[in-house]
């Protein structure tokens, strides 16, 4: 083979950015577009996976934050993948600057991670950096394919190449040794001569005589010899891992090349990615692919001795609530504390992981009965749900743990993780801190749940919601105060679905944020329409989830909707639930305030069935109380139900503000109400819920009978 031909031939140096903003593609092209390579950049994860097929690239610029296919999505797809495993990924970022993204960011694969701004020399030196070593990488690869297959080489090859070579005659001593043979070695090239390979050979051992072993065996065939894994000793005593590919030169010559490949940076590296790959970077335990593997171990080795195998899916009750309130790195200390307690806890053979987040996983084996799981998981609860201190503060948690049993609850991996999760969600529901074991009962209703989500997901799509609009009235005089807009799903023959029944499900699956900022447009829009029919003093009330008051937007959205609709924001009341204000007492109360600034009115909607503290509402800044009806549909009944709602409307009253009772569907709940003091009521006795036709018609004003 000529040496020409053992040479890796020139190629061109691809890099491609990955950026979903079309101006930072632009800036990033104009940037690198002067280095000694080509720049192809992309805006979507889905065409940086296309190029990567298409194109022969050596380096990603990839942006961790885009719609769709994040970066760290990429980041994983492309190391499944064998084509672009081991390509340079380098993260760029101008907002995940966390640790914790930061972090994943490496555990994904990547070899850095750039936050915005970044300095463009710094930037061209590392892809410079990572490019040579690719090119390293790629010619190491190639150079190992192309000396695997040859048969002879001159001298001069064999004096320059930069692989370990040697020629060993036909009684297994070394006649010629080339440099980097004796630099891979730290000894000298006449050192080596002259002396038997086998006495160089660490791994692995060939203790008998030279015309026994395999180098002897396979040149005497005439066929290549190739030890993958081996090492040899190095002159201070130490062993260097290579690879040996052994070849018999020309028969006249009697003699073989041995090649050796220095196999030391290459195998730390690999074993180090392999670590990554199935090592939560945090804890240290195994992550969501090491606990997969384990777990298809597990199963594959399980023995018919009558023991059972079990996996806990264990969710920490109580941590977003730490981790929002005291921060990430708070968060992590916790994490880090809940993994060591499970280590501690469980047997040396259990297996542990962190499955992301605040989830973690055991694998429970060698069980005799399935409650020897129940009493781990009730350990494991007892052991969690306890006070701990974090840079001086106290927090409580608590776990929630399903129980998935082999085989019964599944006999794949998938099955049990996925039974298991069923189970500790119904912990969950059940009141956290607890267990459950997984039913087919709970299969059922999991799989009605994903049933009905996907039809969620339809009904967005095609607009199947609709609002319809319930009256308000002034009690006192029976004036028309205005409508609380309530979210509908029709469904044809099928009827209309209880809002109790699908509004949880879209708050779960954060869907309830796309359903919400329809309904604030689509009610304002209906309020703008009613204009010319109603004077400017009613009030349209519009019901506001959690997820969307949490959000930083809430505020200028409707500032611009109220403009863009010509309304006047005094004619639009928000209604928030207690616990919706409980979950950040600060946040909630200056949001609460901008509103009030803003004009739009402020109601807590179901009072009386939260958990908010009085000297919390004193300093509030609201506008109207809502008593939730099961209060209004007992109190005639139940003195303990009058007293609550008299002292509700006593309440409102004194911190003056509106009280509304809804849920009144009787003329002796309404003359109840009027006697005590209450303002405003809402119900059946009055109308249901009313198509916007039908509600653009409704009386300004009702007359009835008073007391």
């Amino acid at each position: 083979m000529a040496l020409n031909q053992l040479k890796p031939q020139p190629r061109s140096r691809t890099l491609l950015v990955v950026d979903d903003r079309e101006a930072n593609l632009v800036a990033m092209e104009a940037l690198l577009g002067d280095g000694d390579w080509q720049v192809h950049g992309v805006n979507s994860g889905e065409a940086a996976l296309k190029a990567l097929l298409e194109l022969d690239v050596e380096l990603v610029l990839l942006d961790v934050q885009m719609p769709g296919m994040d970066g760290f999505e990429v980041a994983r797809l492309m190391r499944a993948n064998p084509h672009t495993r081991y390509t340079p990924i380098i993260f760029v970022s101008a907002i995940a600057h966390t640790r914790e993204s930061v972090l994943r960011g490496y555990a994904t694969g990547a070899v850095d991670f750039v936050l915005k701004p970044f300095d463009p020399q710094v930037l061209k030196h590392k892809i410079n950096t990572l490019l040579a070593h690719e090119h390293n990488r790629r010619d190491l690869q190639l150079l190992s394919q192309q000396l695997d297959s040859a048969r002879a080489f001159n001298a001069s090859v064999l004096d320059n190449a930069a692989e370990g070579i040697l020629v060993v005659g036909e009684d297994g001593i070394i006649s010629f040794a080339n440099p980097a043979i004796a630099q891979m070695l730290g000894s000298r090239v006449e050192a080596l001569q002259g002396t038997r390979l086998l006495v160089h050979l660490a791994a692995p051992r060939m203790e008998m005589p030279w015309r026994e072993s395999d180098f002897y065996q396979h040149w005497r065939a005439g066929s290549t010899y190739r030890l993958h894994e081996a090492q040899l000793y190095t002159a201070d005593g130490g062993q260097l891992p290579v690879a040996l590919s052994c070849s018999p030169l020309p028969r006249q010559q009697r003699s073989m090349v041995v090649i050796a490949l220095d196999m030391s940076v290459v195998r730390n590296l690999h074993l180090q990615l392999e670590t990554q790959a199935v090592t939560d970077s945090l804890t240290g335990l195994l992550n969501r692919r090491g606990f997969h593997q384990a777990l298809e171990s597990a199963l594959a080795r399980v023995d018919r001795n009558g023991k059972r195998m079990a996996v806990l899916y264990i969710d920490l009750d109580g941590f977003k609530r730490i981790n929002d309130s005291l921060g990430h790195d708070a968060g992590d200390e916790i994490l880090c504390r809940v993994a060591g307690m499970l280590e501690a806890c469980m047997r040396p053979y259990d297996i542990i992981a962190r499955m992301g987040g605040d989830e973690f996983t055991a694998l429970l084996d060698s069980l005799d009965h399935p409650e020897d799981a129940a009493r781990v998981a009730e350990k494991l609860i007892d052991l969690i749900s306890v006070r701990h201190t974090v840079e001086g503060t106290e927090v409580t948690l608590g776990a929630s743990i399903g129980i998935a049993h082999f085989p019964d609850c599944g006999q794949s991996v998938d099955e049990l993780l996925r039974s298991a999760d069923m189970a500790m969600y119904e912990a969950k529901r059940a009141g956290r801190r607890q267990y459950r074991f997984f039913s087919s009962e709970m299969n059922g209703r999991a799989h009605a749940r994903l049933t009905m989500e996907e039809n969620l997901r339809n009904a967005i799509e095609r607009n199947d919601f609709e609002l319809v609009y319930q009256p308000q009235i002034m009690l006192a005089d029976g004036r028309l105060r205005g409508f609380e807009a309530l979210l509908r799903w029709p469904r044809g023959e099928s009827g209309t679905i209880s809002p109790g029944v699908f509004i949880p499900l879209l708050e779960e699956t954060r869907l309830i944020e796309r359903v919400g900022e329809w309904v604030l447009r689509e009610g304002l829009n209906q309020r703008r329409e009613w204009q010319p029919v109603f004077d400017d003093e009613l009030v349209l009330s519009l019901n506001v989830s959690p997820v969307q008051f949490a959000r930083a937007g809430l505020l200028d959205q409707l500032r611009r909707l109220a403009d863009d609709y010509g309304l006047n924001p005094g004619q639009l009341e928000i209604e928030v639930t207690e616990g919706t204000l409980m979950q950040d007492l600060e946040q909630s109360g200056e949001k609460l305030r901008q509103l009030r600034q803003l004009g739009v009115r402020v109601a807590i909607d179901d009072f009386g069935t939260g958990y908010s503290s009085l000297a919390y509402l004193r300093n509030f800044e609201l506008d109207t109380l809502k008593i939730d009806q099961l209060f209004i549909a007992n109190m005639l009944d139940s003195p303990r139900d009058a007293a609550v709602v008299s002292t509700i409307i006593d309440l409102g009253r004194n911190l003056g503000l509106e009280v509304i009772a809804e849920g009144v569907e009787s003329e002796a709940q309404r003359d109840w109400l009027i006697a005590n003091g209450c303002d405003v009521m809402q119900g059946f006795l009055i109308a249901p819920g009313l198509h916007p036709a039908r509600a653009g018609a409704f009386p300004r004003r009702l007359e009835w009978e008073r007391q």
